[in-house]
């Protein structure tokens, strides 16, 4: 995960466990709806963790580990999630167009085995899904979209790839490789590969990140001006179009979710500003150096205007006071903008930046994050928090997880649903 409005860095007592299923076994999935018992987040409040899988940054800590090490780390994590009195996680399953569950569209993972394709031998998802679930925690699957590869050179995917196999979806970009959001295959073809994960698992929730067009790299241009050609008449502009382009998807993959399993919600965690003021008067009071709607062509604040979402968790990694993007006064202007929609605000907080030397003064101390709690909690709107990430909760140099479950998680909270 990484958003990046001016400042933001690079890259997001247990309960007993049963069996893990079968290597390639899907886990099944109830009837109808949710899982019994499961509360709304109204209840007790979102207490989130991100697991991020992409370039091994929390989970596995490294390639190439056995299967029964590879399940010892994600139960540890998970584990630590309940003694932080979390109750949910968010586990990135689709970190580079490929699949930590035996999927028919996309090869294994690479983070799993260290070559993309290769079998681990057992099923992440499917065990995930059961081992939360035994510990009372929400298992949310975090996919994204369009990423391919953090990598230029199709060569190194995995020769069946789709990606090679359609070598005309694919845009080189910033050092990366990016599907092409403009072509209607590739919108139909990644809905394709998400939605299997939900009609094979109990999964909670489908999670994107703020990943959908690339963040703007100086110098460069997204080459779409083919696809522009063939699918943009009738917009005013190219921008306009793309983010056409992104509503369709979302619009799109919140029926089609809907459709496949009732009771799983859609969420989004995008970058904290959608526009500043000085650009458009319905944004928020900040001078950030990306807006979503913009930059990215992710018109967060329709998404969540039209219902098309269950719930939004911008990316609020700034300090109480920052001048460019105040804590402060991003947090009321998301409580507003969700406010009599119906969807769900969860805040995405910046773990990451506590105790890292790198920061500002303001995060070096230990009560920053609490503040930034105890400031959402005069919001009503607001109906908790997800934390990045997993192994910033488990390493809490300076003890700011500690003092936010300190000051504000003293009950163990039931799950968000």
């Amino acid at each position: 995960m990484m958003s990046a409005a001016g400042m933001l860095a690079a890259l997001m007592t247990a309960g007993d466990a049963v069996a893990a299923p079968r290597p390639g076994a899907a886990v099944p999935v109830p009837g109808a709806g949710a899982v019994p018992g499961r509360r709304r987040a109204s209840e007790g409040g979102m207490r989130g963790m991100w697991i991020s899988t992409v370039a091994n940054v929390d989970w596995p800590s490294r390639s190439g580990l056995t299967a029964a090490a590879q399940q010892a780390e994600l139960t540890g994590h998970l584990d630590r999630a309940v003694d932080r009195r979390l109750n949910a996680v968010v586990l990135q399953v689709r970190p580079t167009a490929d699949a930590l569950w035996p999927s028919p569209y996309e090869p294994w993972a690479q983070c799993l085995t260290g070559v993309q394709g290769k079998d681990p031998g057992w099923d992440p998802l499917g065990t995930a899904v059961v081992e939360a679930h035994a510990r009372g925690l929400e298992l949310h699957a975090w996919f994204n979209p369009y990423r391919v590869a953090n990598h230029t050179d199709p060569s190194r995917l995995v020769a069946d790839h789709p990606a090679r196999v359609h070598p005309d979806w694919v845009v080189p970009y910033g050092g990366k490789l990016y599907y092409d959001p403009g072509l209607p295959e590739v919108r139909e073809f990644v809905q394709d590969a998400m939605l299997d994960a939900v009609s094979r698992y109990a999964v909670d929730a489908v999670h994107w990140d703020d990943y959908f067009y690339p963040y703007p790299v100086a110098g460069e241009e997204f080459d779409d001006d083919d696809t522009f050609a063939r699918h943009g008449g009738g917009f005013a502009d190219r921008a306009a179009w793309r983010r056409d382009n992104i509503d369709r998807l979302v619009r799109e993959t919140s029926a089609r979710i809907k459709e496949t399993r009732s009771g799983v919600r859609f969420g989004i965690s995008p970058s904290g500003v959608w526009r500043n003021k000085a650009t458009d008067p319905l944004g928020s009071d900040t001078s950030a150096g990306v807006q979503t709607y913009d930059d990215l062509h992710a018109d967060t604040r329709k998404w969540v205007k039209e219902g098309w979402i269950d719930y939004i968790a911008p990316q609020i990694y700034w300090e109480i006071g920052l001048a460019a993007a105040d804590y402060a006064k991003l947090v009321p202007w998301w409580a507003q903008t969700v406010r009599g929609t119906g969807v769900g605000l969860y805040v995405g907080e910046a773990l990451y930046k506590a105790g890292d030397p790198a920061q500002s003064a303001a995060w070096q101390d230990p009560a920053e994050l609490s503040r930034h709690l105890t400031l959402a909690a005069d919001h009503p709107e607001v109906g908790g928090h997800l934390f990045f990430s997993a192994r910033h909760v488990k390493a809490d140099p300076v003890g700011a997880m500690a003092r936010v479950v300190a000051d504000h998680y003293q009950a163990r909270a039931r799950a968000p649903r």
